[in-house]
């Protein structure tokens, strides 16, 4: 499967660009996930959630619908991430699981001046559970210092089965390495001028990119750290985020269609 999406869904200049006007906030998620096949939650970088609210977004969206969930900045933005293993139990904890099969994976994003330490990654990725409540977990990496353009870091995250996400962004180097059963992409270029976000070439590139994830190709275009992950099916979540946000949801929603 590839799932397309954007981040969060409460997001004011929506209501001009994406959602319905006078539509109430408490119908917005079930407006997007009508139109989106995925959405990264926010909400829990910041902190836990209760179990109900869990249920409660679980139950406003469709069949086949997943959300990522963005781990806790105490987790992820700390000088030492070995040394995180009571935060990343609580956070896992916290009743996340209510989602059930709309569960997608974990987003863990690293702070821009995080160097990569392989010991302190190492005992990081030892932390993350495979599973919560019978429940598989998968996880993302995603690093946001040059530091992480290295083959032991691939090396690291293929053995722990966590994905190394594709962020594609100005700000942050790209590790375009596939290292897990999923490939977790982040587009970061939209445009204010297009409506749609992005040229009608770029998002025919992105269409053709994430097939080829599909397939358990690495694309030939991206510079990549390490030797070719093995070939084989993978489902892709591909989310546009930040830049003009305002344009994101129509990005998606066009991406969609090409697929």
């Amino acid at each position: 499967m590839i799932r397309v999406g954007v981040g969060g869904w409460d997001y004011d200049p929506w209501r001009e660009t994406f959602y319905p006007p006078g539509l109430a906030k408490a119908k917005m998620l079930e407006h997007a996930s009508r139109r989106l096949t995925a959405i990264e939650i926010n909400a829990t970088y910041y902190k836990l959630q209760k179990p109900a609210l869990f249920a409660k977004w679980r139950d406003a969206v469709p069949e086949g619908f997943k959300f990522a969930i963005k781990g806790s900045r105490y987790c992820s933005n700390r000088k030492l991430l070995a040394e995180g293993g009571e935060g990343i139990e609580r956070f896992c904890g916290q009743g996340l699981t209510e989602l059930g099969d709309k569960l997608g994976p974990i987003l863990w994003q690293l702070m821009a001046t995080k160097r990569f330490e392989p010991d302190d990654m190492r005992g990081f990725l030892a932390l993350l559970p495979r599973t919560q409540d019978g429940i598989a977990l998968q996880h993302a990496i995603e690093p946001r210092h040059e530091s992480f353009r290295d083959p032991a870091f691939v090396a690291m995250c293929r053995e722990a089965g966590a994905a190394i996400v594709f962020g594609d962004g100005a700000d942050f180097p790209l590790v375009p390495d596939i290292s897990g059963p999923i490939v977790y992409a982040r587009v970061m270029r939209a445009q204010a001028e297009l409506e749609q976000g992005y040229p009608p070439g770029a998002l025919d590139r992105w269409a053709e990119t994430a097939k080829a994830w599909a397939r358990g190709e690495s694309p030939a275009q991206f510079p990549y750290v390490a030797a070719p992950a093995l070939v084989q099916p993978r489902d892709v979540y591909l989310f546009f985020i930040s830049a003009a946000k305002e344009r994101n949801p129509a990005a998606a929603m066009a991406l969609i269609e090409r697929l």
